[in-house]
C-alpha cells in the first residue's frame, strides 16, 4: 500500500507539473503571437502612412490641373485604396489579415503612377510587381540580376532607383523590420510577415522570383536556411539596407525559407 500510495503521489505530481508547464507554454505562445502581430501591424501602419504622404504630394501635383475622366478615376482609385488599407489595418486581429492591407497599398501605388503618367502625357506603365527590395518603393521598373554576398544571382523586380544603385555597385535600399533585437530584411523576419508579402506580390505569379513566391506561400517564410556570409557559411550575411529605404548595414541571418539556405539558387520547383 505504501508503494501504491507513493506511486499515486508521484503520478499526481507529474500530472500537475505537465499541466502547469502546458499552461505556461500556451501563455508563452500567446505572448509571442501578440508580439508578432503588433510588430507586423507596425510595419503595415508605416506603409499606410507612407502612401498617405505620397497622396499628399500627388494632390499638390494635380492641383490646378483639370483632370479628364480617366485621370480622375485613377486618382479616386488611389484615394479609395488608401482608405481601404486604413480600414483593413484597423480591423486586423490576425497576421493573415495583413494581406488585405498590403493588397490595397499595392493597388493604390499603381494608381498613383497611372495618374502621374496621364498628367505627363506618357503611356500608362505596365502593371508590374512592387520593388523586391522595398515594396513601398512602388511598382518595379525592370528586372535585374542580384544576389546577396556568397549567393547565386537571381532576377528580381526592382524600382529604377534601386536598379541604378545596384548597377553602380552600391547596396539596394532594402526594407528592414524589427526581429527580436535586430533589424533584418522583411523576407527574413519570420512567418508572421508572409501575409504582408503576399499582399504585395501574390497577384504576380509568373513575374515574381520563384524563391520569393515559394517561400512566401510556404509556412517557413523567413526562418529556414543557413543564411549567407562571404564564404557561404552559416553566419548570416551583412547586406546594406535600412528602415523603409534608408541606408545602413544590417546583420542578415537566416534565409528566404526552407529552400533558401546555402545559396541564392537551388531548385525552387514549379515556377
Amino acid at each position: 500500500m505504501d508503494v501504491l500510495l507513493l506511486l499515486l503521489v508521484i503520478g499526481l505530481v507529474v500530472a500537475g507539473f505537465i499541466a502547469v508547464r502546458g499552461r505556461q507554454q500556451r501563455q508563452e505562445q500567446e505572448v509571442r503571437a501578440a508580439e508578432q502581430l503588433a510588430a507586423v501591424k507596425r510595419v503595415a501602419d508605416e506603409d499606410v502612412t507612407r502612401l498617405g504622404e505620397e497622396l499628399q504630394r500627388l494632390d499638390t501635383s494635380v492641383s490646378g490641373h483639370e483632370l479628364d475622366d480617366a485621370t480622375q478615376q485613377d486618382y479616386q482609385r488611389a484615394l479609395d485604396s488608401y482608405e481601404q488599407a486604413k480600414q483593413a489595418l484597423a480591423a486586423v486581429r490576425d497576421p493573415d489579415e495583413i494581406r488585405g492591407v498590403t493588397t490595397a497599398l499595392e493597388d493604390g501605388r499603381y494608381a498613383i503612377v497611372c495618374v502621374k503618367a496621364r498628367l505627363a502625357g506618357d503611356p500608362l506603365p505596365q502593371r508590374r510587381p512592387p520593388c523586391f527590395f522595398n515594396p513601398a518603393h512602388g511598382p518595379s521598373a525592370t528586372d535585374i540580376s542580384w544576389a546577396p554576398h556568397g549567393g547565386q544571382p537571381r532576377d528580381v523586380p526592382v524600382c529604377a532607383a534601386d536598379a541604378e544603385r545596384v548597377e553602380a555597385g552600391a547596396e539596394p535600399a532594402v526594407r528592414t523590420v524589427v526581429n527580436g533585437s535586430h533589424r533584418v530584411p522583411y523576407w527574413q523576419a519570420g512567418p508572421a510577415y508572409s501575409p504582408w508579402a503576399q499582399g504585395y506580390f501574390g497577384a504576380y505569379a509568373g513575374m515574381v522570383p520563384a524563391f520569393l513566391l515559394g517561400s512566401m506561400m510556404g509556412a517557413g517564410f523567413g526562418w529556414g536556411g543557413e543564411g549567407f556570409d562571404e564564404g557561404g557559411g552559416d553566419g548570416g550575411f551583412d547586406e546594406g539596407g535600412g528602415d523603409g529605404g534608408d541606408g545602413g548595414g544590417e546583420d542578415f541571418g537566416g534565409g528566404f525559407g526552407g529552400d533558401f539556405g546555402g545559396d541564392f539558387g537551388g531548385d525552387f520547383g514549379g515556377f
